[in-house]
């Protein structure tokens, strides 16, 4: 397993057990130490996924102004247009 894998990997772990603690705090939400423990695998997979950006390139699509297929005029807003 390379570099990129391994650390694909605890990224991984980190959100498993994040979305685990997520589910337990809907039925638990005064649970101190759950609310403490979740703080720390956020603050960890903030940390994991900008190491993985920087080396390998961002994790999800950026979506901004740069999507010309939303921006007006449709092809059936033009008038005349065969």
């Amino acid at each position: 397993m390379n570099k990129r894998e391994k650390l694909m990997r605890s990224l991984s772990a980190v959100q498993f057990a994040l979305w685990e603690l997520h589910l337990y705090l809907n039925t638990h939400p005064t649970d101190l130490e759950a609310i403490a423990l979740h703080e720390q695998y956020e603050a960890k997979l903030r940390k994991l996924r900008d190491e993985y950006e920087s080396k390998y390139g961002p994790l999800t699509p950026i979506v901004g102004e740069g999507v010309d297929w939303l921006k007006n005029p449709w092809p059936w807003d033009i008038e005349g247009g065969d």
